[in-house]
């Protein structure tokens, strides 16, 4: 048995500063901003969300702005594994942390290892 649920709403900017588009994105949802550099490499900034919310993350991106979802789960590959039964294909595995997919409609989303440190309550657990 694994567990999943839905955990970031990911907004890929295709721009020069993150900073201004999480600045926009800020005021847009009426959410403050908790990083405007997550990881110290200028690729991520978080807005800041209750914890029974999806996390909002902007992510600076080579590729046309889009936004994507990210699964989170605590077997990754059982994870990956269930989606791909229901038609997912895997399209890259990024830093032995994630998978990136695509949905049979065409959609990328991730799948990813648990992103706070309480993993419930809007849970799903797969047999």
């Amino acid at each position: 048995m694994h567990h999943s649920r839905l955990c970031t709403i990911v907004i890929d900017c295709r721009a020069a500063n993150l900073a201004e588009a999480a600045m926009f994105w800020s005021h847009a949802l009426g959410k403050s901003i908790v990083t405007l550099d997550q990881d110290g490499d200028g690729r991520y900034a978080e807005l800041a969300t209750e914890d029974d919310e999806p996390i909002i993350l902007l992510q600076r991106v080579d590729h046309d702005s889009r936004v994507h979802l990210d699964i989170e789960t605590d077997n990754l590959e059982a994870e990956v594994e269930r989606l791909e039964k229901l038609g997912a294909t895997r399209v890259a595995h990024v830093r032995d942390r994630w998978w990136v997919m695509q949905a049979p409609s065409g959609h990328r989303f991730c799948v990813i290892r648990p992103q706070r440190e309480k993993f419930g309550p809007h849970l799903n657990r797969w047999e």
